[in-house]
């Protein structure tokens, strides 16, 4: 399996990594640090260089809570660091859930799209469509404002997998390509600590959707609900959590560690190797 973004083709095994780059002023673990256009093309470079196949950049923050900004100020924060990242030697996602944004991006050379809303807003399919950038497909239930009040679900794992076949069909339809096409569960987006742990358990049930599944549990608040530390000391517990998302077959990490990240699949792709 690959996962075809722009003129990049990237094979799927061993799993890859996507590093985090936040252009925001307040995103749960990092928010402010690379705000500075250079200091955020500094970081994609350092991340890079530490093993990241994919650079994942978000300037809105869709933490729990998180307020939305406008396309202006999004487009504002995100152009000048695709510019100092023109010719990076690998695929420049983008995280963001407004089809305006979309098109800007993909024209300022993106060769992926992270939408936590799975396209579903009017326009995006077709803004996807029109190009060959590849696309994550998350869930969520509620808004970033308020999805964290009550979530529920009769089940979890059901819910969101009949929802991301629905949405993998519907892009699939507009004429996005499978191989273009990744998912996302959507760890803490309108879950709780047991929803969280029940998609985790139930991660393999993903794979039979014929699309990369990407986890997304780096530093996230059901780590903090396990282990009790607070946000700058959650390696260890995140990476257990990638781990495990591995073995459930997860394709595509998204995490804020790399090079820590990369040591852990390192053993784990050593430890798979010596029972083949």
């Amino acid at each position: 399996m690959v996962l075809q973004c722009g003129r990049f083709s990237l094979p799927l095994e061993p799993p890859l990594i996507m590093g985090v780059v936040n252009v925001t002023p307040d995103s749960f673990s990092d928010g402010g640090r690379c705000l500075d256009p250079a200091a955020a093309a500094g970081r994609a470079q350092e991340l890079l260089d530490q093993g990241a196949a994919i650079i994942d950049i978000g300037a809105e923050s869709t933490r729990p809570g998180a307020q939305p900004v406008g396309e202006q100020e999004e487009l504002d924060r995100i152009l000048p660091v695709l510019e100092r990242l023109e010719g990076l030697a690998a695929p420049v996602s983008v995280d963001t859930r407004r089809p305006g944004v979309m098109r800007a991006v993909l024209a300022a050379g993106a060769s992926m799209i992270n939408d936590v809303n799975a396209l579903c807003a009017d326009g995006a399919l077709d803004a996807l469509a029109a190009s060959e950038a590849a696309v994550c497909l998350m869930h969520k239930q509620g808004e970033p404002a308020h999805m964290q009040d009550a979530p529920s679900y009769v089940d979890v794992v059901h819910e969101v997998h009949v929802f991301l076949a629905a949405r993998i069909a519907a892009a699939r339809a507009a004429g996005i390509g499978a191989t273009r096409i990744a998912i996302d569960p959507g760890f803490g987006f309108g879950k709780n600590l047991e929803h969280n742990l029940a998609l985790l358990r139930g991660l393999a049930r993903f794979c039979d959707l014929g699309a990369a599944v990407l986890a997304g549990v780096s530093r996230k608040s059901m780590l903090e609900r396990i282990t009790g530390r607070p946000v700058g000391e959650r390696l260890a517990a995140s990476l257990a959590a990638a781990l495990l998302a591995v073995q459930g077959g997860a394709r595509i990490l998204r995490v804020h560690d790399v090079a820590e990240t990369r040591d852990a699949l390192a053993v784990w792709s050593a430890f798979q190797e010596g029972g083949r």
